[in-house]
């Protein structure tokens, strides 16, 4: 198969790389680089650098009867992918303590504390549970603040509003 300039310039660079890796002499790489440019097939290129390593473009061995292939991509195994975020621990106790404000009116104070400790990691460490870090300080701080007016309120009512 013929070669294009493309091909020929990848060649050129696994020359280039094995020149300054040392494995090549600079009569070796001058006589490689001439014939690379003037080489017209696959096979031409694959002989000038069958014997370097080629890294992850390497030039595939010529085969008569195979066709190229369209190019297909690959995923990347989850081996090599970073782990996903956590979500901080912290942050869903907040909000399970909002959830459970109206059974139990007394998770607002954690789940305000919570809220605010689990804001903080998360600004640090860069897990997730932002939102429901926000959602339990927002129930908590609702409902103390609902709790004083209705503290206020009996005072006023129990002193005769005067």
């Amino acid at each position: 198969m013929r070669a294009s300039n493309a091909d020929r310039e990848r060649t050129i660079d696994v020359l280039k790389a094995g020149y300054a890796e040392g494995r090549l002499g600079h009569a070796e790489y001058e006589q490689r680089m001439g014939r690379a440019h003037q080489a017209q097939t696959y096979g031409e290129l694959h002989a000038l650098v069958a014997d370097l390593p080629q890294g992850p473009m390497a030039v595939p061995p010529p085969s008569p009867q195979q066709y190229p292939q369209p190019y297909q991509a690959v995923a990347v195994p989850r081996t090599f992918l970073p782990p996903p975020p956590r979500t901080n621990n912290s942050a869903v106790g907040a909000l399970i303590c909002g959830v459970l404000i109206p059974f139990y009116g007394l998770t607002a104070v954690p789940a305000v504390i919570l809220g605010h400790k689990a804001r903080a990691e998360i600004r640090r460490t860069g897990e997730k549970g932002d939102g429901m870090a926000m959602a339990g300080i927002v129930l908590g701080w609702l409902t103390i603040g609902l709790g004083a007016l209705a503290v206020v309120a009996l005072v006023m009512l129990g002193t005769g509003g005067a």
